[in-house]
This record gives structure tokens, C-alpha cells and sequence, in this order.
């Protein structure tokens, strides 16, 4: 499985700031690689540095000759913190709210709607990136209306 990035941000020095689809916003240093990728200590230029922007999903790159795949980056970079999409957490909270009003327990739902319990758990949380088949099976299971609206 590959990490995908969303967001980059450049801080002090030569350290990258990956925010992934799962939500974990990871640090890197890329003085770390200078030992094994000398031509990285290029970034060590500001104006250079500044230049970096994400390549897709899944990487970082300044130049034809310098980058670093995301993965790298989630694997070896510090988490500093993690975040929740804004729709994770309204769909997370909307499950949440309809569940409680119906009576039920994650386990009840969850059993319902043909999914584990874990995941249920997560998706209330705001921390799984549930398919709208998933949704639309927890909405059945909650005798509520799947409503997705694009603004």
C-alpha cells in the first residue's frame, strides 16, 4: 500500500511537512539523506527549497534531480500530528448522532450494517475514508437517507 500525500509544507531548514490521506502529518529532515544523497544538500538553498512542490500523490520534488517519495516520508518522518478531513468528521459525527437517537450500540450497527465494529468505530471517529457503499449500508442499517451533496 502506498501513502498518499495532500498537503506539503516547507519549514525551517530543510525539513518537509506531509500531511496523508490517512490523516498523519509526518516530518521529515532532509539534511537526514545528505550522507547517502549528496546532491540534496542543494536544498539547503533557500530560494531552492522554497521551489519544493508535491509531485502527485506520492512524492516531493524540487528538480529533475531532486525528490523524495512520500512513502519515504511516512515511513521514516516524525508524525506531529493527525488530522481529520472536515467531511471525515461530519460523516463521522452524523453516524454517531443517528445511532444514538435509534438507540443503538456500535456493535448493533455495526452487525447491521455488515461491517466490524473497528470500522465503525473509526468511521464515527473520523478516521476512515468510508466508501459511499459503506455509508450507504450504514444508513440502510440506520433506516436514515444517504445524502451527498456537492455546494
Amino acid at each position: 500500500m502506498f501513502h498518499r500525500a495532500v498537503k506539503l509544507e516547507l519549514k525551517e531548514g530543510t525539513v518537509i511537512e506531509l500531511t496523508f490521506e490517512d490523516g498523519k502529518v509526518k516530518a521529515f529532515d532532509m539534511a537526514a539523506l545528505f550522507g547517502k544523497y549528496p546532491q540534496l544538500r542543494a536544498l539547503e538553498d533557500r530560494e531552492l527549497f522554497g521551489e519544493g512542490r508535491l509531485a502527485g500523490r506520492y512524492g516531493v520534488i524540487w528538480n529533475d534531480d531532486l525528490d523524495i517519495e512520500a512513502e519515504t516520508v511516512y515511513r521514516e518522518g516524525v508524525t506531529v500530528r493527525i488530522e481529520k478531513p472536515r467531511e471525515r468528521r461530519a460523516a463521522g459525527r452524523a453516524v454517531v448522532t443517528a445511532r444514538v437517537r435509534r438507540g443503538l450500540s456500535q456493535k448493533e450497527l455495526a452487525a447491521q450494517a455488515g461491517i466490524s465494529q473497528s470500522d465503525l468505530s473509526r468511521i464515527e471517529q473520523g478516521i476512515a475514508n468510508p466508501s459511499v457503499a459503506t455509508l450507504g449500508r450504514i444508513a440502510e442499517a440506520l433506516g436514515a437517507e444517504l445524502r451527498i451533496s456537492i455546494e
